[in-house]
């Protein structure tokens, strides 16, 4: 299946592509913005485009997707922060995007929406009909974008379906912070050692795994039986239950602030349709969610507070500060407390026969000019002069002191030293800040150009994969499919199983015959996996598997209900369904559109050679039967035992033939009289040397005891024949 998924970076967008690439599927991307800001490796091919750009229209003329998937409500290109801006741009956006997939006239529009649509309370949960009553700008775009895909599914004929995902929330990315209330507990947390929560407050969390992981299974279902699904976990809990589960997690004893007022607002979407149609598990409730986001946000929670913001108490905020002053703070401490030793040997060297002519308070500010920098450098150039003047007034007075040009000429050696090597140092720190600025955006661009030889790479393979292995086309399978035409009418539906096998890469198939309109007998199977749900099925009791083949649709395994197959397919004539093709050993990334319409294809396939068998065995009917009785001739019956031995032979069916005494009766009448005795899918017949048998479809030894009995019950002898001469 081939999918375009519309949107910008996220945690959403990045959970979308990784499911799809589960499960096999071609993933497009329409990025909505010309800037190249996420990498995403497992993605085909990837356009670049805002949504009013006009190639937009090109990207899908081009691509043709089968489904597309705009995130919407989810979109991280829009900034909600101006919302009546954004409105604006959100809706001609997804007009656009409409207008663009209309016009290929292919594939289904997925639409992400939210619960914001829903302002006020509700007593209960709320249905897909239930009118929207959207507050604020961003809930009213959203709103309105329903309202433009319905009048698109309605006056265009356009294939669109809307999700309304309920209360979805994620870890989030680094420094981009969330805006669920599950986060913003966490945030309040961090910052201020206290979470505000209202028990009038009431809503349901849905964790963005489990919200892709249902929101596929109406992507890849080949026909949705409505175009709106709420998606939700139905697990109503208020803001005291949840933020007692963040402070429960957030450790450092966070303080829960009651801010119960007003009436309560209570908005829960009703996931039932949803559950009805595909089934629903949850696997990350409420519980789990928040303590996954509380030791997410403990590791990383300096990614979205500022320094100021840091810290839970007035206490401990304190001492975050204080521990930033000390930090900034630190090089001129060291200069404070160095600068007493280096005055203490200047003043020993002085009389040095050695050391006389070194000065110690020089070397003390180049050595800060170089280590600290040019601050550093004019501080410590300051502590050093008036070390010089508090010496020197040992031998002469200040005023002596003050007026001789030799103590300026050395004050401005300090700071002309100080400075031009402090801002050396500065300069190169700058200049590695900036290296390193330009390596990390040269490493973005290895990975953008590694990006696309990946895409060029999948390209070329796929494009290799259709000419030399043609796996998928529709020639490999025609020609496949033809080989049924080379045996005879009797054989045909045996390897018809084995064929449904290898055209759907599966060692189970299993084909059943329709006899009435409840139930269906097995007639051929590769495996004994695909002998599993027995001889006789009543596939009108199926549940899920019966409406499908009841509305003449592929029937998908999504659930993974039982023993049911992974797929099934009807095969119909003028009378009906005839045949159910049922295949199983299909992993789960390979249950997808694509694979349901290979298996619609295969069974139209096998239809047409089994209708030609069905036509040519009924034109021949006179000369089959004997006397226009139930009774076969020999010649016809020694053909269908063949049939039948070589593919018991061969692990295709399995069946049994009995040897009937007429106890001096004809046989024609023996055959109407036993005839009562056996099914509708087990034949009469008469063998080459005239002995009457009767051929028991599906049905070993054991099985053939119960006739056997009924045959002497009604006073005919029979016996087991295993091997007769055809």
């Amino acid at each position: 299946m081939s999918t375009l998924l519309i949107g910008g970076g996220g945690r959403l967008m990045d959970a979308m592509i990784d499911r799809m690439s589960k499960s096999g599927d071609r993933i497009y991307l329409l990025t909505g913005s010309r800037e190249k800001t996420h990498a995403y490796k497992r993605v085909f091919e990837r356009y670049n485009f805002t949504y009013d750009d006009d190639s937009v229209k090109d990207v899908f003329e081009s691509i043709k997707p089968d489904t597309v998937v705009f995130l919407g409500a989810y979109d991280t290109n829009f900034d909600w922060q101006r919302a009546r801006q954004e409105s604006v741009r959100y809706t001609a956006s997804l007009a656009n995007l409409l207008a663009a997939h209309s016009i290929t006239k292919k594939g289904r529009f997925v639409y992400f929406s939210s619960q914001e649509i829903y302002s006020g309370s509700y007593g209960g949960f709320i249905p897909e009909e239930e009118a929207a009553t959207p507050r604020g700008f961003r809930a009213l775009a959203l709103s309105q974008g329903e309202e433009i895909c319905e009048n698109y599914r309605k006056t265009q004929g356009v294939d669109i379906v809307t999700l309304r995902l309920d209360h979805l929330y994620a870890l989030p990315q680094r420094g981009r912070p969330g805006q669920d209330p599950v986060f913003r507990m966490c945030l309040e947390a961090l910052k201020t050692g206290k979470i505000s929560a209202s028990d009038r407050n009431v809503f349901s969390t849905l964790y963005i795994n489990d919200a892709v992981e249902l929101a596929y299974k109406v992507i890849s279902d080949a026909a949705p039986s409505s175009p709106v699904y709420n998606i939700s976990s139905m697990e109503a809990v208020n803001e005291m239950q949840l933020a007692a589960e963040v402070a429960k997690h957030m450790g450092g004893g966070a303080e829960i602030v009651d801010n119960s007022t007003g009436e309560t607002r209570r908005v829960v979407l009703d996931s039932g349709r949803f559950q009805r149609d595909y089934g629903q598990k949850i696997f990350t409730d409420y519980k789990s969610g928040a303590e996954k986001m509380a030791q997410f946000m403990k590791r990383h929670g300096e990614a979205f507070i500022s320094e100021e913001e840091a810290g839970g108490s007035v206490a401990r905020r304190l001492l975050h500060s204080a521990k930033v002053a000390f930090i900034r703070l630190l090089p001129f401490i060291e200069a404070l407390v160095l600068f007493f030793p280096f005055l203490f040997f200047n003043g020993q060297a002085a009389g040095s026969e050695y050391f006389g002519k070194l000065d110690f308070l020089l070397l003390y500010v180049l050595l800060f000019a170089v280590v600290h920098g040019q601050q550093a450098a004019i501080f410590s150039a300051v502590l050093a002069s008036a070390g010089y003047l508090f010496t020197q007034s040992y031998a002469r007075t200040g005023f002596d002191v003050l007026i001789d040009p030799t103590t300026y000429v050395w004050v401005a050696q300090l700071f002309i030293l100080g400075m031009v090597v402090g801002y050396m140092h500065d300069r190169i720190r700058a200049v590695r800040a900036e290296d390193e600025e330009e390596i990390a955006y040269l490493t973005g661009k290895l990975e953008d150009i590694s990006d696309i030889n990946d895409s060029n790479v999948r390209v070329v393979q796929s494009f290799e994969a259709q000419v030399v292995n043609q796996k998928d086309s529709l020639g490999k399978v025609y020609a496949i499919t033809s080989s049924l035409e080379q045996y005879g009418p009797e054989e045909v539906l045996f390897y018809a199983a084995q064929v449904l096998g290898q055209l759907m890469n599966s060692r189970d198939a299993a084909i059943y015959s329709v006899g009435n309109s409840d139930y269906a007998r097995l007639f051929s199977a590769t495996s004994q996996t695909a002998r599993k749900l027995g001889g006789s099925i009543k596939y009108t009791a199926m549940g899920d598997m019966y409406e499908a083949l009841r509305e003449r649709r592929v029937y998908i395994n999504k659930a993974m209900e039982g023993d049911y197959p992974q797929f099934a397919a009807g095969v119909y004539s003028e009378d009906g369904m005839q045949l159910i093709l049922m295949v199983w050993g299909i992993p789960w990334q390979r249950m997808t559109l694509a694979e349901a319409n290979r298996l619609d294809i295969t069974g139209r396939l096998i239809q047409d050679a089994v209708v030609r068998a069905n036509r040519y065995l009924d034109a021949l009917r006179d000369q089959r039967y004997v006397g226009g009785s139930d009774l076969m001739s020999h010649e016809a019956f020694a053909q269908l035992v063949k049939a039948f031995f070589e593919a018991r032979d061969k692990g295709l069916t399995e069946c049994a033939l009995l040897e009937i005494s007429a106890k001096g009766r004809s046989q024609i009448e023996t055959a109407e009289a036993i005839e009562k005795q056996i099914r509708q899918s087990d034949y009469i017949g008469q063998l080459a040397d005239g002995r009457l048998c009767a051929l028991l479809c599906n049905t070993d030894e054991a099985g053939a005891a119960p006739v056997i009995k009924r045959f002497q019950e009604a006073g005919y002898k029979s016996r087991i024949l295993k091997e007769v001469a055809v």
